[in-house]
Formats: C-alpha cells, sequence, structure tokens
C-alpha cells in the first residue's frame, strides 16, 4: 500500500522488510529477526556474534554487540561496558534490564574492516535535487570510538573522508571502483523505498566491508544528520548536501501547508453543507 507520507521511516523492520522485496538487494542485508530469548539463542548459535538494537532507535542509542565463544561462553558490550555469563538465560535476563518493554531487533554481526584497530562503517548520502531525480551527493566513512561498538557522530565515532580509512586496504582504483558501486547501491534502495513512501527526499545508507570488501547494508536513515560531512577538510560535498537538504525541508513545509489548505477546505466544504441542509 502506497503511502504520501514524507516525514522519516523510524521502524528499522519496516525499511528492511520493504528493501528484502528487491533481489538484488537481499543478498547483502544482514540476517534480521524480532528479538527476543529464542532468537537470540539461535542466532547466536548460527552467527556467534550479532548486534541488538532497538527498532526506533537513533544515533546508535541502546545497541547492544553480544558474542558466544569458548573463553566465557556469552558475553553482550553496551557503550563501554562488558558483561559476561555462563548461559544465555542469564545473558537475557541481564540484557532485559536494558531492552526494558521497548520492541528490539537482532541482527547478524559483520565483522567489519578496521583502521588503526578501529572499526569503521561508511555512510553514503543520497538526495533528491531539485528536480526531484535522485542523487548520491555524500561518501564519507565513520571511526568507531575505540572503547565503543557504534560508529556514529553523537557516540564518540570519528568522521573521516573515506579515501584516508580505505588506503591500507585497497589500491586508489580500487577504491574508486568501490566508492562507485555503493553510490549506486544508495540510488537503488533510495527508488526501493520511493516505492512505498514515494514523498521522502534524502537517506543516509549505513554500510559496513567486511574482509572481502562485501557491502553490507547496516542501516537506512530516512532522517540523515547532513554536518556530519562539515568534519572533512573539503568542504565541498557539505556544501552540497546542506543544500539538498535545505531543499528536503522546504519541500516537506509546503507539503505540510498544502495539507493544511486542503483540511481547511473540507471543513469548508462540510460547514457548507450542514447550512445547506
Amino acid at each position: 500500500m502506497k503511502t504520501s507520507r514524507a516525514q522519516a521511516i523510524r521502524s528499522k523492520w519496516r525499511k528492511t522488510q520493504l528493501l528484502l522485496r528487491h533481489q538484488g538487494i537481499r543478498p547483502i542485508i544482514p540476517e534480521t529477526r524480532k528479538y527476543n530469548k529464542v532468537s537470540l539463542t539461535s542466532m547466536l548459535e548460527k552467527y556467534k556474534m550479532v548486534y541488538v538494537k532497538p527498532d526506533g532507535g537513533t544515533f546508535g542509542k541502546g545497541v547492544m554487540k553480544v558474542e558466544q565463544d569458548g573463553s566465557q561462553p556469552f558475553a553482550y558490550q553496551y557503550g563501554e561496558k562488558r558483561w559476561e555469563f555462563k548461559n544465555v538465560e542469564a545473558l537475557y535476563k541481564s540484557m532485559s534490564k536494558q531492552t526494558g518493554n521497548q520492541s528490539y531487533l537482532i541482527q547478524k554481526g559483520i565483522h567489519l574492516l578496521r583502521h588503526q584497530k578501529r572499526y569503521f562503517d561508511i555512510r553514503v548520502m543520497v538526495q533528491r535535487n531539485a528536480k526531484g531525480t535522485w542523487e548520491a551527493t555524500g561518501i564519507i566513512g565513520r571511526l568507531g570510538h575505540p572503547r565503543k561498538i557504534v560508529t556514529n557522530y553523537h557516540s564518540g565515532g570519528k568522521p573521516m573522508a573515506l579515501e584516508e580509512l580505505l588506503k591500507s586496504h585497497l589500491s586508489p582504483s580500487k577504491q574508486v571502483e568501490l566508492i562507485k558501486k555503493l553510490n549506486s547501491l544508495g540510488l537503488t534502495i533510495a527508488a526501493q523505498l520511493q516505492k512505498t513512501y514515494p514523498n521522502f527526499r534524502q537517506i543516509g545508507l549505513d554500510i559496513g566491508l567486511d574482509r572481502s570488501f562485501t557491502p553490507w547494508i547496516l542501516e537506512v536513515n530516512t532522517k540523515p544528520d547532513p554536518y556530519i560531512f562539515n568534519q572533512l577538510k573539503d568542504k565541498s560535498m557539505y556544501r552540497k548536501v546542506l543544500r539538498y537538504w535545505r531543499l528536503a525541508k522546504e519541500k516537506r513545509k509546503m507539503t505540510v501547508q498544502d495539507k493544511d489548505k486542503d483540511k481547511v477546505k473540507e471543513k469548508v466544504k462540510v460547514s457548507k453543507k450542514a447550512k445547506s441542509s
């Protein structure tokens, strides 16, 4: 069912289900399930490392990394703290104190590439231009905090030029190929989401590269922060992202105003009908 809503799509589960409909995208979406004790047990048994995250969370808040290994069978990290347990029952009980009554998802863990022993991922910005056509407007690396499991700027991550993070992994020509591939992926994902949500105008695609340089879709943000691009020395990318971000904001404002006008017209019609009857 299509909707005319222009606001952000908050539910990670909803976005994942929409992307899974695309055959080309499906293979690079880490297996994702709704979080409960059964899914935690089976996913850990299958992958040994998973991430548990709030369905509607932002800025990396509430994200937990959970592991099952030989030294201490079960463990999870939240923020800078790590807890270890002898069985899955104790693990789940402790994690329940963090999740509370919120809806959480559990996702296959990806062993990300590192830069100076710190994990990093990639943000691809895709936005509509003045003609309404999708463009890949920005790409940036996000270097994780040395003691945390998330890369978000708001959680201590460091935005960096992607070339700087990739230079110890790929040659300059291979970097160019990869960036083209990631930008193309961003456009494909925007087009897929647009089928159901035709009025949104920008996405921030978070991609993790594993050791084989396979791009994994970690998350799609439909209300992305443009200001992380201001951390780059070259401001040209930031200026373009911000210009398109402001355009999206203006278009959304116009959409809201049009809806308000329609509501007023409808009220006038109802009032006239009531008087005539």
